[in-house]
């Protein structure tokens, strides 16, 4: 899951990073509103984590921008603001969930892939395409029932392969995906994880196959297609 975060506590947004990447996630971060904006209409994310106490103004700035904008990305809410009235306006207005701070960040994981579920898994929380699925709570690949064990980025981008099923996505977005935005990636780095993924899901008898879609980017076929 690629997750955007706007927090202006340093340490916390820090702390945050490192939880959420340890789940699977790839985190992009930003400390102010106008940053926040920057970030998400330069890239592509599944969700945004979102402070309502920023220096340069309010988070439901950025919820009445991003539901104008990109209205489908999901938004929780993180604030030390506990009224009824702050929780109720921000849902309202356009967040999908509001966690009042402190919370654990154990919680955080589960409400993030519970808010997710909500629009794109299915079967209890999996992903299925063929005999391949993907739990994206626990972060676990199965093949015909049998657990595959992949690399973290592998993981990353067979989610992202499975969520658009079928269909071709580009090399931009699988990227985007993958890295943060300050990440050095080198040119080949994709096709690397490419094929390693085909490899694996080879080797466990798989009945599907990443496809090289020519000047475009890769799509997960059925062998049958």
């Amino acid at each position: 899951m690629r997750v955007l975060a706007i927090e202006d506590n340093p340490r916390f947004l820090e702390l945050m990073q490192s939880h959420l990447t340890t789940r699977g996630s790839t985190v992009n971060t930003a400390e102010t509103l106008a940053d926040g904006m920057v970030m998400a209409a330069a890239s592509c994310h599944d969700l945004v984590l979102l402070d309502l106490s920023l220096p340069d103004g309010d988070g439901k700035e950025f919820i009445d921008w991003i539901r104008h904008e990109r209205s489908s990305i999901p938004i929780i809410v993180l604030s030390a603001r506990s009224e009824l009235a702050e929780r109720l306006g921000s849902l309202d207005i356009g967040a999908d969930d509001y966690i009042v701070k402190p919370f654990d960040l154990d919680e955080l994981v589960a409400r993030m892939h519970a808010v997710a579920r909500r629009g794109t898994l299915r079967n209890n929380g999996t992903l299925v395409f063929g005999d391949v699925e993907f739990d994206q709570r626990r972060r676990q690949v199965l093949v015909n029932g049998q657990i595959v064990t992949l690399r973290p980025r592998e993981t990353a981008l067979l989610e992202l392969l499975l969520r658009h099923a079928g269909e071709p996505i580009h090399r931009d977005m699988l990227l985007a995906g993958l890295y943060s935005l300050d990440e050095e990636i080198g040119s080949n780095v994709l096709d690397v994880h490419v094929h390693h993924l085909r490899r694996r899901l080879s080797e466990a008898g798989a009945r599907v196959s990443i496809a090289t879609v020519r000047g475009h980017g890769y799509a997960l076929r059925g062998d049958e297609a």
